[in-house]
This record gives C-alpha cells, sequence and structure tokens, in this order.
C-alpha cells in the first residue's frame, strides 16, 4: 500500500466512523479534514477537529505506519507542530511535536472497507510497465467522468505553460512583445533546437531586432550572423549572398558588441531530422516572421481564430535565399511552413501566451477564447493519444489530444491513481460512500 491511499482515504473520509477515538481512547469527531498541502510540511492544512470536549483547528499529517514520523525527522521541525492528528495505518510509535507535546493518533487499518482496499488493490496491481494501470477496469466508468478528467487534464497543462509564459515575461521585464519574441524563437526549434534558438533570442536583443527588422539584409545578417551560419568554409566558399551577409553581420556585432552572445555553427542539432526542420530552415521562416509582422504580441494577441493565425504565420515566407538552401551553401528547394507547424505553435505559444495575460490583466473571457482555439485544430496522434483513443476517450481535437497528454504526464505515469478522477471513481465507489460515512 502508497501513503497517497491514506490520502485520499482521510481527504473522502471513507472510513469507519462509528465511535471514531484515538489510539489513547479519546473521541474524534471530524469537523473539516483540511485542505490538500502541495509544499513542504503537513499533508493537510486548516483542519478542524474535536477532540473528546475541545475543538482543535491546525494540521494533519499522514503516514502508513505512526514510526515513520521519526523516520522523516518531523519530531525536530517546526514546521509539523502545528499538526493536531497524526493519521496512519499502523499505530507503531507514539510522535511528539519539537516541545515534547504528544500528538494524538488516529489508527485507519481496522476501519477500512474490505471492498474498498480490494478495489485500490486491484487499481494499482498492474505492472509498472502498464502504460495505463486501470485499462482493465475503464468499462466501469461513466464517460461522463472520462470527460470531466480530460478537460481538468487540459485546464492544468494551459495552466502550467501559461505560468511559464508568466515567468519569462517577470524576466523580461514585464515586456509581453520580448516575451512573444523570446517564446516564438524557441518554439521554432520544435524541441531538437529550441534551446539553441532560446539562446539566440538572448545573442541578439530584441531592442537591437527593432532598429533592423525592417531592413531585410540586416535582419538576415544579424540573425544568421549570431546564430554561427555565416562562416566561410568549403560549402560556402564563393556564395556570395552569405559572403554580403558575413559582412553585414561584422559591421552590426561590432556596433553593438554581440561578438561573445553568438552562437557556433556545430551547437546546432541535426541528427534525425528531415532538412525541412534544419536549424537554417526554421530560423529563415523566422527572419521572414520578424520582418514582415513588426508587431508579434499584438497580432498573436488579437487574431480571432486558427483561420487568421494561420495567415499571419504562414504568409510571412523566408527570404528566397532560404527558401532554396537547406543549410549554408547547400542548395535544395526548401518548404514553406507546413500546417503541422503552424498547429504547434498555436498549442505551445499563442494560446499560453494569451492566457497568461489574460491572467495578468485579470479578463477571464479571454482565456476562454484562448483555450477555444484548441478546439479548431485537429487532434494530434502519438504512441499516447492513440493509447486513450483505443480505450475509447474521446479524440478529436487538439483540446482533448492536450487533455490526454496532460492526463498521461500528469496521472497515468506517475501512478497518481487516486488524484484522477477516474481512479477515484474506481476505488471509492458510490455504495462505499454510503457504507462508510454512515
Amino acid at each position: 500500500m502508497r501513503e497517497d491511499f491514506l490520502h485520499y482515504v482521510w481527504q473522502h473520509q471513507y472510513f469507519d466512523k462509528v465511535d471514531l477515538r484515538t489510539t489513547a481512547g479519546e473521541e474524534i469527531q471530524v469537523l473539516r479534514p483540511g485542505q490538500r498541502n502541495a509544499d513542504a510540511g503537513p499533508d493537510f492544512l486548516n483542519a478542524r477537529l474535536r477532540l473528546g470536549e475541545v475543538e482543535w483547528n491546525g494540521a494533519v499529517e499522514i503516514h502508513l505506519r505512526a514510526s515513520d514520523w521519526h523516520r522523516h525527522n518531523h519530531q525536530v521541525d517546526a514546521k509539523y507542530d502545528q499538526v493536531i492528528l497524526h493519521v496512519v495505518l499502523t499505530a507503531d510509535a507514539d510522535v511528539r511535536r519539537t516541545n515534547g507535546s504528544l500528538i494524538p493518533t488516529l489508527a485507519l487499518a481496522p476501519r477500512l472497507a474490505p471492498d474498498l482496499l480490494a478495489r485500490y488493490e486491484a487499481l494499482v496491481a498492474s505492472p509498472p510497465a502498464a502504460p495505463l494501470p486501470c485499462a482493465p477496469l475503464l468499462g466501469q466508468v461513466p464517460q461522463l467522468v472520462r470527460t470531466m478528467m480530460t478537460e481538468r487534464a487540459l485546464l492544468e497543462r494551459v495552466e502550467h505553460k501559461a505560468d511559464i509564459m508568466a515567468e519569462l515575461h517577470a524576466h523580461l521585464g514585464h515586456d509581453w512583445e520580448a516575451t512573444a519574441y523570446h517564446a516564438l524563437m524557441a518554439a521554432f526549434g520544435f524541441q531538437k533546437n529550441s534551446e539553441p534558438l532560446a539562446r539566440l533570442a538572448k545573442a541578439v536583443p530584441l531592442p537591437v531586432l527593432r532598429r533592423h527588422r525592417h531592413d531585410a539584409r540586416q535582419l538576415e545578417a544579424l540573425l544568421f550572423g549570431q546564430a554561427g551560419f555565416l562562416v566561410e568554409n568549403e560549402e560556402t566558399a564563393g556564395d556570395a549572398y552569405l559572403a554580403d551577409r558575413r559582412q553585414e553581420h561584422e559591421f552590426l556585432r561590432h556596433k553593438y558588441g554581440l561578438a561573445e552572445a553568438a552562437l557556433a555553427a556545430h551547437e546546432w542539432n541535426y541528427l534525425r531530422l528531415r532538412p525541412a526542420n534544419f536549424p537554417a530552415v526554421r530560423l529563415g521562416q523566422l527572419v521572414g516572421l520578424l520582418h514582415r509582422r513588426p508587431a508579434l504580441f499584438d497580432a498573436l494577441l488579437t487574431a480571432q481564430s486558427v483561420a487568421a493565425l494561420s495567415e499571419f504565420f504562414g504568409g510571412a515566407p523566408a527570404p528566397d535565399y532560404w527558401r532554396q538552401h537547406f543549410r549554408p551553401g547547400r542548395p535544395g528547394k526548401v518548404p514553406g511552413l507546413g500546417k503541422s507547424s503552424i498547429e504547434l505553435l498555436i498549442i505551445n505559444v499563442v494560446v499560453p501566451l494569451r492566457v497568461a495575460y489574460a491572467r495578468h490583466v485579470g479578463q477571464p473571457a479571454l482565456v476562454e477564447s484562448s483555450i477555444a482555439l484548441l478546439t479548431e485544430l485537429p487532434a494530434e496522434h502519438n504512441q499516447f493519444t492513440d493509447l486513450y483513443e483505443e480505450l475509447g476517450f474521446e479524440h478529436r481535437t487538439a483540446a482533448d489530444s492536450q487533455g490526454l497528454l496532460a492526463l498521461h504526464k500528469g496521472y497515468c505515469q506517475p501512478r497518481r491513481c487516486l488524484r484522477c478522477a477516474i481512479g477515484a471513481r474506481l476505488v471509492g465507489g458510490s455504495e462505499t460512500r454510503m457504507r462508510i460515512t454512515r
């Protein structure tokens, strides 16, 4: 048994409360079990209990064995002095606060319904390699519960991405245009080259970029030069375009003192990438966007539909040279920014950026309309989303895909079944609730 099972039992009060007493025989009445604590300290905060004739407000700590209190050194941690009840499966030791006062203990082992334990054990019995622990039991869960849990996971995923945007916004001096610039630069790396593109955004600061974004030649020189793509070698020797941009980059590099921040060509990743995803190709697409779309944030914020955003991204082609070269000095016909790439940019940049801004200025309607953009996008398909789809989860739009990915990463993969509405439904059904809370 894992400790999270006891957390679940205490949170939902799934145990026999008849003649409820501490191990010392003192009567217990649970007036409020408290709220789960996600930070360091006791497991449940703001609990309200009546112990004997006295009402207490404080924290509840939960362990499988009472002796775990000492194993975790809570007896010397002042954060645990607020604990008013120690809830355990087995009471094998007395526990005390840092001042030596005894903490009342409730032992749950004799109060757990056998069928509750059986359902929990059936859920966690799947082997560690099983991708979805509850798969054999899903037939017992109404579709409504699955849908609600997927939607909840989607909102958590969007909120997490918006938190990252908010942190970036604060780091960049609360400049939303700079936030959009840095977020787009990193996103155009599409995982393999996200990190070097994020560093390139720092290597070409937005104030410098703003002074030259109207001039295509200077913009190309700045970004491709700072990226390390303008160096002369066997492939690029005699390339007039690269020689011209290299000369311009030398001037701008010295003018703004950018030399130390520049990247080297070897810092970019090519392994297992199709030529259409090569970093110079993606950077060329970015250059086209930055040159033709001078107000990034405003455009991303005010676009009313996926169609408008698709035109924003797709209607700004790369410079001519980078539509004809996969790498510096290496010719080839290069496709434009594809539909699937644009959809990923909307999912990973536009929606979280808009949600972060909406929270910042207090516009809940903008949060809803931004998340609604995901319902306009087609469903994503990978090994995880396909697994859930095969098990009967709804999977029609990107909103569904993002919810399923969040469900897998946040709940199924780390085996947080009892924090998931689906797992909670399987373990503690309505019959159990009625029987053990009498």
